[in-house]
């Protein structure tokens, strides 16, 4: 089975999609109906790998505090990771602060008006240059996000590995031919839509699929077959214990993780591999332990536990600072950016 539509079918499957977004697709998001560069491109990296419901909130925030790319460009790495806290993989915020930079500093604080140019700065992929470039200047060029790729893959039947560069090289490569002359930004939205509220992962409503007649995955019967991807991760498993310190007046003990690895550059509980380890720098003190956390990251499920000790009144309470790190006072901890474990546990406790 050819895997790509004949010239008559691609026409009528891209007029489909336009025809369905105009009556049926999502018109209401606060990023659509703009041809603002700034606010198509925040939307995209937060919609990375992040629903929409939970992204709304963090959208509006972060444009309040910062409503053009240069005010982003004049904030601190600190001020982004605190308002970004709780929203997860922390690299889209570094990433995020480096991009608005660069724009500010290298374009003068315009974005490029090309997938090609936009393509050049930090964090910005293929498939999200393109989205900005189709949105905000018209150009026609394909997306590739994962509703798009499930759309594609079942409408093509497309029985590549997807785990293989070669594979999805040649998924963008019917992508682009699937392209239509005229509306690539409605078409464009249109896919993503069709992804996100019809051609779902599992249960996918072919019934009320516009491009239901075209679709050779439906028609072999099992379209949730398709897209293929084989590469399973590993998940791993991790272990690890929070001393929690707090002086009278409830001033906290934090530390700022490394600006590399899991929850770079946010700040945390001092943090140890054991329980011997953490109970060996206050050995007189009395613990108390807190309720073990199960937090599901990525790539591995980590078990994190919690011992606070209620440091004394007086010189040695106020000194105390066995580890390292910045007391910060109960009032302040909105200034810095907490992984939403931590922050959900201080707030509950």
């Amino acid at each position: 089975m050819p895997e790509t539509l004949n010239p008559a079918s691609i026409d009528d499957f891209g007029r489909t999609v336009v025809a369905w977004q105009r009556r049926h697709g999502r018109h209401t998001l606060p990023w659509q109906n703009t041809r603002d560069p700034y606010r198509v491109w925040l939307s995209e990296v937060m919609l990375q790998q992040t629903q929409v419901a939970t992204v709304l909130g963090y959208y509006e925030r972060f444009l309040a505090r910062w409503p053009r790319v240069t005010d982003l460009a004049a904030a601190s790495l600190d001020e982004v990771l605190a308002q970004w806290a709780g929203l997860g993989y922390y690299s889209r915020a570094r990433n995020l602060h480096a991009c608005a930079r660069a724009v500010a500093e290298l374009h003068g604080g315009a974005f490029p008006a090309t997938a090609a140019g936009l393509q050049t700065l930090p964090g910005i992929g293929r498939s999200t240059a393109a989205a900005i470039a189709a949105f905000c200047f018209g150009e026609r060029v394909a997306i590739l996000d994962g509703n798009v790729k499930r759309v594609l893959s079942r409408v093509l039947a497309f029985d590549g590995d997807l785990a293989s560069s070669a594979a999805e090289k040649k998924l963008w490569n019917h992508a682009t031919e699937l392209l239509p002359e005229q509306d690539v930004d409605r078409y464009t939205q249109g896919l993503m839509d069709l992804g996100a509220t019809v051609c779902t992962a599992r249960s996918p409503d072919c019934l009320l699929c516009p491009v239901q007649p075209l679709c050779r995955g439906q028609q072999a019967g099992d379209p949730t077959r398709y897209p293929v991807k084989t590469r399973k991760l590993k998940r791993g498993r991790r272990e690890n214990w929070w001393l929690w310190l707090e002086r009278p007046g409830g001033q906290l003990l934090l530390r700022q993780r490394p600006a590399t690895g899991v929850w770079a550059g946010l700040w945390t509980l001092p943090m140890f591999d054991d329980e011997a380890g953490a109970r060996a720098l206050l050995p007189a003190a009395r613990l108390e332990t807190l309720p073990r956390i199960e937090h599901a990251l990525t790539h591995f499920d980590w078990v994190l536990h919690t011992l606070r000790a209620q440091l004394p009144e007086g010189p040695e309470g106020l000194t105390a600072q066995p580890v390292g790190g910045s007391w910060v006072a109960r009032e302040e901890l909105a200034r810095y950016a907490l992984p939403a474990p931590l922050k959900k546990l201080i707030e509950e406790s």
